[in-house]
Order: structure tokens, then C-alpha cells, then sequence
């Protein structure tokens, strides 16, 4: 008996990307073949970060987070479910009593887990011009990524108790050396990739050669990377990768053709979030990706959507409450309509590959 219903309206997956090795800036990347009688397996990762007003230029000072008081409305949702997110901070939640205890206690109490998020413009030392290319952690000189990197994992250390292992780059900016880097500071898994997309017109990473399914990396391949949740789906899905290029342009922008081929239901490229897709594109996401074979998925939204005005995708309480029907529809769909399980990243690697990560 299949797991899902029939894909509706003409729906389709892309359909899935060779597993094989490949390079990324170098690193060997070797895709993680997930059997099919391997449970639907999803995570929720938590990108907790200050507030700031994202059509604003980047800027050092903006380093309020109020927000991170916010993150327990979410907590009985995930306790309903037995969920424990990782929330992965960033050095002002790290760094300020405001930021760190309202999650320190989650995390003595076994509710969540506590990884490393690098947003450079935020995060000492203070070297570098503030700007879009350096906004992304892979984009500076490795010295500097290393020890700004370095810096936050011993905040999160001193502040949390616990060593972080679970890693995602602001902005999704792997380089040229983050996988060494992480390798050799200790991090068992990285959730930065966002796979079939290509970042360079933003001056970010391509990632154009990565699909959805788990990845090794680091020396011996003891590294796993877990890709968020995005997809095409459509009728034209299967030809995403040939033709969404030509729709992520500029002019392609002004004509809105984006717009109109995801209003028709030809090709939608969908994030697992609730943070500006709704209920039914996720659930469309999920069955497409299941029935491509997919097993690890990736729930992910940023902190200050959790308080009204501290991001774009929420405004008011209407909004708020929006958003937490969203969460918790596709929480139950998974569960119960897919038959899911929920694991943290960790707890994935280790069904992955069968081998435990170090005890904090």
C-alpha cells in the first residue's frame, strides 16, 4: 500500500538526480542512498537569529533579539508531537542572557537541541566590509570564516553547556573551505544546503548539483549533510533544472513568468516551511518527494517569524496564528497521513549510518 495518494492536478517530481559522488569547491560530496523501507524521517531546524528588516542593508548593530522569548509559543506544539527542535543560534542569541535563556532552559529539560548558525556581519572578530558578498560565511578569506566560526561555537559552549554539532551557514553560504572546516572543528552535520538551487546572482554558492537526498562529507566521509526541503513540482517538474533558469532572471522577474507557471501549476519550486507557503503547497512537496523516493525531510522557519513584526512572513496575530496552523497541519499530515517519524539531526545520522555521535 502506497504512503501517499496520487500526486494531484497534474503534479509531478522532478525525477531523481544520479547518486553518485560529486565535488563541491573541491570536497567530495557522496550522496546518502536511503532505502525505501526506511520510515519517512523529519526534522525541524530552527534558524534563531536576531530581528532585523531584511530590505534594510546588513548592519552590525542590529542585534535585538526579544524575539527569542517568542520561540516557547511554538514549544507545546512540538511537545504534542514529541519534538525536539534544533535551534541553531546565531552570536547575538549566543552572546546575550536575553537570547540564551529562554532556550537554555528548553534544553535542560530535554525539549530541544542547540546547534551553530554563522552570520558574519554579527559575529566577532569584526574585520570585514559589511556587505551582500560578505554576508555569506563562505565568501571570506578561510582565516577569517574559521575564527569567526571558532568564536561562536565557544560562545554557544561557554553560555549553553553543550558543544554545538549541528551547523547551518547564514544565508546558506557554504565556500570554498566550510565542509573542511566543520570537519575539523567538530560539527557531525551540516543543513545549509538548499539543493537544485543556484545562489551566484546573489553572490552566493551554486548548488545546482546537489539533490534532496542525505550526503557525506568531511574526512572518511564521517560528515553527514542534510539538505533543506525544496523542490520543483509541476507538470513541467521534470524539466525543472533545464528551464528554471531562464525563469530566475531579471527580465523573467518583471514579466512575472515565476509567478505565472507556479499559479498554473506547471513548475512551483517549494520550501518545507511555513513561512510564505501554505498548507496545501507543503503537503504537495512532501507527497512529490515521496514519491520520487525521498525519506529525510527538513522543517525549517527563522525566530523572529514567532513574534508579530520581527520578519516579513509575519505582521500581526492573525498572521501568528497563520503561521502556527500551517506548522502544526503539516506536523499531523506527516505523521499521520505519511505514517513519519521526527528526529533530530543527530538521531538521523545515526539511522543513517549506524554510528553514534559524541555525547555532549
Amino acid at each position: 500500500m502506497s504512503l501517499v495518494e496520487p500526486l494531484a492536478d497534474g503534479a509531478a517530481a522532478e525525477p531523481p538526480r544520479r547518486i553518485a559522488p560529486f565535488r563541491f569547491f573541491g570536497e567530495a560530496i557522496v550522496p546518502v542512498a536511503v532505502s525505501a523501507d526506511e520510515p519517512p524521517m523529519l526534522q525541524v531546524i530552527v534558524d534563531t537569529e536576531e530581528e532585523f528588516d531584511w530590505s534594510r542593508p546588513f548592519s552590525r548593530k542590529t542585534t535585538g533579539v526579544r524575539n527569542i522569548a517568542h520561540q516557547l509559543k511554538a514549544q507545546p506544539i512540538f511537545d504534542r508531537y514529541r519534538i525536539r527542535p534544533t535551534y541553531v543560534v546565531d552570536h547575538p542569541v549566543a552572546s546575550q542572557s536575553i537570547g540564551y535563556g529562554p532556550l537554555r532552559e528548553l534544553l535542560v529539560d530535554g525539549r530541544c537541541d542547540i546547534g551553530a548558525h554563522l552570520q558574519p556581519w554579527v559575529n566577532p572578530p569584526f574585520v570585514e566590509d559589511v556587505n551582500h558578498l560578505s554576508s555569506y560565511p563562505g565568501n571570506l578569506p578561510p582565516e577569517i570564516e574559521r575564527e569567526k566560526l571558532a568564536v561562536l561555537t565557544d560562545t554557544i559552549e561557554r553560555n549553553f553547556g553543550v558543544r554545538p554539532l549541528v551547523y547551518r551557514a547564514g544565508r546558506y553560504g557554504l565556500g570554498p573551505r566550510s565542509f573542511d572546516l566543520l570537519d575539523r572543528l567538530g560539527y557531525e552535520i551540516d543543513a545549509s544546503v538548499l539543493p537544485g538551487v543556484d545562489l551566484t546572482r546573489r553572490f552566493g554558492p551554486d548548488f545546482s548539483d546537489f539533490g534532496p537526498q542525505p550526503f557525506r562529507f568531511g574526512r572518511d566521509g564521517r560528515r553527514l549533510g542534510i539538505p533543506l526541503t525544496v523542490a520543483h513540482v509541476g507538470a513541467l517538474a521534470a524539466r525543472a533544472r533545464a528551464l528554471y533558469p531562464w525563469l530566475d532572471t531579471r527580465p523573467a522577474d518583471h514579466l512575472m513568468l515565476k509567478a505565472a507557471a507556479s499559479r498554473l501549476r506547471l513548475m512551483e519550486r517549494i520550501q518545507l516551511t511555513p513561512e510564505g507557503f501554505t498548507l496545501a503547497e507543503q503537503r504537495r512537496l512532501v507527497r512529490a518527494l515521496l514519491a520520487r523516493g525521498q525519506r529525510v525531510f527538513n522543517l525549517s522557519y527563522h525566530s523572529p517569524s514567532l513574534m508579530p513584526g520581527g520578519a516579513p512572513y509575519v505582521r500581526d496575530a492573525e498572521d501568528l496564528a497563520r503561521f502556527f496552523d500551517r506548522l502544526e497541519g503539516l506536523l499531523d499530515f506527516f505523521v499521520n497521513d505519511v505514517k513519519g517519524r521526527f528526529m533530530t539531526p543527530l538521531e538521523v545520522k545515526r539511522r543513517l549510518t549506524g554510528v553514534a555521535p559524541p555525547v555532549n
